[in-house]
């Protein structure tokens, strides 16, 4: 299997844009969705606190997912039950739930409303995917684990550690998913189970299937005790602010990925069951907003193809760019040139200019046109006063430049509103368009 990562903790598409995006996926060699709705999911009755004003609707849900059974996605829903749980903690109704009192990132797992509460936010999510095989549990960077005053009693009390008090709470999650809904998978994500000795785990009897070891060794060990599935990425793990993802680290992870994958015979018996192409869109519930899906989609065609090809050939690259309708690529630049005929290909190339040009040329305007810096000073704009005929040296130019990029974030605007909620869009602008046309737009006023 082959399941793209949709993080919704962040810039979550509308419904109508996945309609256009799910047949590429298909074309490009996914058949499956790993879908992270945190806020996004319309959770109902003592819930509802969770919900984010712009949440699915369920009428949306199950679209999301009529949509994917049509293009032969299979569906897993993804929901945090330890760690990354600001979007719950957040709340002043659940802080009484952390693990530190401090930090809203883990669940405190000794108070029982914890375990009542997660079986409430599970159902809800569950009893609207009836039709997928998987859930997915998340448990992953559990921060702080063992910090908590409960914890600490817990380990001194029952001679335990950290690792112990990890799996006692994941096999009560388990637990309650195999009693509710028998035959339904779990998946989880690895990294706190290499802190735990094989040993350990084999008498845990997990339970589950893990997500993304690091090395070979790691899958060797684990994978004598659990099924395992691996992780790659195609965005979102290069920079908490990267807004651009960089193609040739992302095609080069998923070249290591084949290199293990083809050393799988020589670790008989272990069976790899699929692969997660990661898309983070925030690293963290509180983080700023990494690169868009739209930007990131040469990347997850490079890569998808890449898994379906055993490698990344010349004809790789160009069924890529045929099914983009790029012409060219530059991989170590990171450019895609053509005019791109996937869905959101004018996101795309906004935003590269956005990267490329509107900093540059405004920063250049205010820092480096002299009669600015001799006749325009701060001082001169503080104060309101100047020579008329040193303005106008620069006026027409910076109005130029102005009305210009004006223009351009009016269009990127609409573009970015017909894929996103509002949100989103206000979030991405002040991150990326107002610090610099701030600047442009206090230096037009003044000289007005």
């Amino acid at each position: 299997m082959r399941l793209v990562h949709l993080d919704l903790k962040g810039a979550a598409p509308r419904v109508s844009y996945l309609e256009q995006v799910f047949p590429l996926l298909t074309q490009l060699g996914a058949n499956g969705i790993l879908i992270e709705y945190e806020d996004m999911f319309p959770f109902k009755g003592e819930l509802e606190i969770l919900k984010s004003p712009y949440a699915y609707s369920e009428e949306d849900i199950e679209q999301i997912q009529q949509l994917a059974e049509l293009h032969k996605l299979e569906v897993v829903p993804l929901v945090q039950t330890f760690g990354h749980v600001e979007f719950i903690l957040k709340h002043e109704k659940y802080h009484h739930l952390r693990e530190v009192e401090r930090f809203p990132n883990s669940f405190n797992p000794h108070v029982p409303d914890t375990l009542a509460l997660l079986k409430s936010i599970l159902s809800q999510v569950i009893d609207k995917h009836r039709r997928s095989a998987w859930i997915h549990i998340g448990a992953d960077e559990v921060f702080h684990l063992g910090e908590g005053m409960d914890s600490k009693n817990w380990m001194s009390h029952n001679r335990g550690d950290t690792g112990t008090m990890y799996l006692k709470h994941i096999k009560e999650v388990l637990a309650f998913i195999t009693t509710q809904y028998g035959g339904l998978r779990a998946l989880m994500w690895d990294d706190m189970l290499r802190k735990i000795s094989v040993g350990a785990l084999r008498g845990e009897r997990v339970g589950t299937e893990m997500v993304a070891p690091e090395t070979l060794v790691h899958v060797a060990t684990l994978a004598s005790v659990v099924p395992m599935w691996f992780a790659s990425a195609f965005k979102g793990t290069t920079g908490p602010a990267q807004t651009w993802p960089p193609l040739s680290y992302h095609l080069k992870n998923h070249l290591s990925w084949l290199k293990v994958m083809q050393a799988l015979p020589r670790l008989a018996p272990l069976h790899f069951q699929g692969i997660v192409l990661t898309g983070w869109q925030r690293y963290d519930h509180y983080s700023v907003l990494c690169e868009l899906l739209p930007v990131g989609i040469p990347s997850l065609a490079i890569c998808l193809q890449t898994l379906v090809n055993g490698g990344f050939t010349e004809e790789t690259k160009r069924k890529v760019l045929d099914a983009l309708g790029f012409q060219s690529m530059q991989l170590e630049q990171s450019t895609c040139e053509g005019r791109g005929a996937f869905p959101g290909a004018e996101i795309y190339h906004m935003v590269e200019q956005v990267n490329g040009h509107l900093k540059e040329s405004i920063l250049k305007a205010l820092e480096e046109e002299s009669a600015i810096k001799g006749w325009f000073s701060p001082y001169h704009r503080k104060h309101q006063f100047g020579n008329p005929r040193n303005m106008e040296s620069f006026g027409s130019k910076v109005l130029k430049l102005h009305e210009d990029w004006e223009s351009f974030v009016h269009d990127l605007r609409a573009h970015l509103e017909r894929v996103y909620f509002p949100d989103m869009v206000e979030e991405w602008m002040e991150e990326n368009i107002n610090p610099y046309m701030d600047q442009l737009r206090d230096l037009v006023r003044d000289y007005r």
